[in-house]
């Protein structure tokens, strides 16, 4: 009788022994099963899709054209018009942006809002420096030929046109705050979508075009400029700091050398 428990023992022993061996050797799948079944349903969405970029535009849209209209009912003052304003290019591109991450996606890093070598910042601060130049080129060749200003966006000028206060806030939200909040939206979501959609040269025009159109008709071939080299470098470098770094360094002058021409 005891003979025959140890050889049950003796049985089970190797039992475990052999299924210890087994379940040894394929680790990584249970982990990874059990990190995946951890994870919430919205993270398992790694890209944005359409639904990110129609609500991102819509928002985008909704906070521009609808505080837009509301402002100018307030009857304020032509300064501090042009201060609110100048901040609401930025801000409904915040708020675009904001509504596309919290739809589904919540990872910042699928949109594009991840680290980048600084060569790549160094690439954007070229970039925006040709940008600008080639912009100031094409403007002063058609004043020569046509005898006609080129129109502006004067009601960013008249923001920086109070005194040296109101020309520090002006130049901060349009070369800082609207860099940001357009470069998010544009770049992070719209361009991010249609790469995902399409062939990178629709992905980097379309963008562009988005971009331009809105602008509106009176700056469409310089946001058309800069939407090109912003999503071209995005698509590039996988983050939306460079595309950034080309809106600021593009944007930093312009305000400054309107208030100095008198425009506004």
């Amino acid at each position: 009788m005891i003979l025959k428990v140890r050889k049950t023992t003796s049985k089970c022993t190797k039992g475990l022994i052999i299924m210890s061996k087994f379940s040894s050797n394929h680790p990584q799948e249970s982990e990874d099963t059990a990190e995946f079944s951890s994870r919430p349903a919205h993270n398992r969405l790694t890209r944005p899709t359409l639904p990110e970029a129609i609500v991102g535009l819509v928002v985008l849209g909704v906070v521009t054209f609808g505080g837009g209209s509301q402002l100018s009912r307030l009857g304020l003052d032509p300064v501090v018009y042009g201060l609110v304003l100048t901040a609401l290019s930025g801000v409904a591109g915040i708020a675009g942006f904001a509504a596309a991450v919290l739809l589904r996606i919540r990872s910042l890093s699928a949109f594009g809002v991840r680290p980048v070598s600084r060569r790549w910042l160094f690439i954007g601060a070229g970039a925006g420096l040709v940008a600008f130049v080639v912009k100031s080129l094409a403007v002063l060749a058609y004043i020569e030929i046509t005898g006609n200003s080129v129109p502006y966006q004067t009601m960013y000028a008249e923001g920086g046109s109070g005194g040296v206060l109101s020309l520090i806030l002006a130049t901060l939200f349009i070369s800082f705050l609207t860099p940001l909040g357009e470069e998010l939206l544009f770049r992070g979501v719209i361009t991010t979508v249609l790469l995902r959609h399409g062939r990178p040269v629709i992905a980097v025009v379309g963008s562009a075009l988005t971009f331009a159109i809105a602008h509106g008709i009176t700056v469409f071939p310089a946001a058309l400029l800069v939407g090109l080299i912003t999503a071209e470098i995005y698509r590039r470098s996988g983050s939306v700091w460079p595309a950034v770094v080309v809106h600021i360094v593009y944007n930093l002058p312009q305000l400054p050398l309107m208030v100095a021409a008198g425009i506004g």
